[in-house]
């Protein structure tokens, strides 16, 4: 890959609450690339910490939160390339008289691998959404991305924002 970190570590915070209980909800986060000269951001690390899903006797229960470098009309998983991050939280208590047994699962904060990054973001935002399932109220992810900017090649900034754009 063609490109030079122009920045020192970025943090992005971010907060999010569904718009309406198990309702899917996407908020865009603006980076700020100066696309003009092949800025890219490059992802190092990403945190995503949703609200638990209720405790319901019976009933199975679901917090999904993910990070994606387009936009996206549902949950994905981390088979999409877009996909960054994800997270879920649940909730199994369906056929249980008490409120069940709780599960995560989670893309880990920073990857068990040695890597030089977990993401190249080309086009000038990433998206950060959520979704519950079965709950009686609204949720929410809050979460920060750790990266820096960088300045693509020609040749590699294209390659990117082509990839990015055609896969979303």
């Amino acid at each position: 890959m063609g490109f030079k970190k122009t920045s020192d570590l970025i943090a992005v915070s971010f907060g999010l609450p569904e718009s309406a209980a198990n309702t899917y909800t996407q908020e865009e986060i603006a980076l700020q690339l100066d696309v003009l000269n092949n800025e890219i951001f490059v992802v190092l690390a990403a945190d995503l910490n949703c609200a638990p899903p209720d405790a319901t006797a019976g009933q199975d229960t679901n917090t999904f939160a993910q990070l994606t470098s387009t936009s996206q009309t549902g949950v994905v998983s981390l088979s999409n390339s877009n996909c960054i991050a994800i997270t879920e939280r649940s909730i199994r208590a369906a056929g249980f008289v008490d409120s069940g047994v709780g599960f995560s699962h989670f893309s880990g904060e920073t990857p068990t691998g040695d890597v030089d990054y977990i993401a190249l973001i080309s086009t000038n935002n990433f998206f950060v959404a959520l979704q519950g399932i079965g709950n009686g109220g609204a949720k929410s992810v809050s979460g920060r991305v750790w990266g820096y900017r960088a300045r693509a090649d020609a040749s590699t900034y294209a390659a990117l924002v082509q990839s990015e754009v055609l896969s979303a």
